[in-house]
């Protein structure tokens, strides 16, 4: 087990959802933090500041600017980071945006991501923790999702870039050592959230009184899980790189790890919710009632979510304790105090 606290971290994405509450968490803890995003216009700027200005107080805190792609970039944040180990949450996010936007899929997820395995494997890191996604799990009609389900027939080229990012990291670790854990996080919700996501969609405009777009008709299902406990689940993983294994059964292989010392794992809540249970909850916290347009599903999405989180329990400690209900009123605590309304 790694002691954080003894280690250089280099965390990217922190002006995003995720990596900004990862960020926080560890400088809470004392810890000095080297951080990395290009803060671009996928979706308010100013959200992406706003976080950002949250950290900047912290003397611990050291924001590079730049592109994941872009290899100068990635370079001179690494020579001065210098991190023992990398949590690597920066990405080009959405589904839906993937059906539009593929170019910037490659760019960030596939270059980038080569570029942060090749920063890894020059500046021997101890431990490289990714975001993938419940999404690379597409097809899949068996639930609850676990790690050892096939995961070949991605519905959406964000997933496909997910499941590359997977590939892409076992073959560094299987080839240069490199200790790399990915995990897969399920719906991920919360105060600072993502604009683009349902629980922020759908609250803004019940706001404004606007309907709102329900697919599915409401009967989607996703495992939403609080941010507070994803947070927990990524520094368990990363102190708790992964080992090669030589006993590693080849004829009978697991999809969920390998001979080398990489590892995948499920992050979910492992209480999937119904889309119109959620808009209830929402509606309730709000005092008002939501106009919607039921719409059949979208390409590229898929029916329900649902996280078998045994392997992440067992390996590091994972137990999500954040029901949807005070999520919910937690998300519209800080959306109303953030935007005064």
């Amino acid at each position: 087990m790694l002691d954080l606290a003894a280690h250089r971290i280099a965390v990217t994405g922190s002006a995003g959802f995720i990596g900004f509450h990862v960020t926080r968490t560890l400088l809470e803890m004392g810890l000095e933090v080297h951080s990395f995003d290009a803060v671009n216009d996928y979706y308010d700027v100013r959200l992406k500041e706003s976080r950002l200005k949250a950290l900047g107080g912290n003397k611990n805190h050291h924001f590079h600017k730049g592109f994941l792609e872009n290899k100068d970039d990635m370079a001179a944040f690494f020579a001065a980071a210098k991190p023992d180990i990398v949590i690597h949450l920066a990405a080009q996010a959405g589904v839906r945006y993937s059906l539009t936007h593929p170019q910037a899929y490659i760019d960030s997820n596939i270059q980038g991501f080569q570029n942060i395995l090749d920063a890894c494997r020059t500046h021997d890191v101890k431990h490289l923790v990714y975001a993938s996604s419940s999404s690379v799990y597409g097809a899949n009609g068996k639930l609850p999702f676990s790690e050892g389900d096939a995961v070949e027939h991605p519905l959406s080229l964000y997933a496909a870039t997910k499941k590359a990012n997977e590939l892409m990291a076992h073959s560094f670790s299987n080839i240069f050592g490199l200790p790399t854990t990915g995990l897969r996080f399920f719906t991920v919700y919360g105060p600072w959230g993502r604009p683009d996501m349902a629980m922020f969609l759908f609250t803004k405009a019940i706001l404004e009184n606007r309907p709102i777009d329900v697919f599915n008709h409401g009967k989607m299902r996703r495992d939403f899980t609080y941010v507070d406990d994803i947070v927990q689940g990524v520094l368990g993983a990363a102190r708790n790189p992964p080992a090669a294994n030589d006993a590693w059964d080849t004829v009978k292989a697991d999809p969920s790890s390998s001979r080398a010392p990489w590892r995948v794992f499920n992050l979910g809540n492992h209480r999937p919710t119904e889309l119109s249970h959620l808009i209830a909850l929402i509606e309730k916290e709000l005092g008002c009632t939501a106009q919607k347009n039921l719409l059949p599903l979208q390409p590229g999405d898929v029916p329900e979510t649902y996280a078998d989180i045994d392997r992440a329990r067992n390996a590091f400690g994972f137990s999500p304790a954040t029901p949807v209900e005070t999520g919910v009123r937690e998300f519209i605590r800080w959306y109303r105090d953030y935007y005064k309304v």
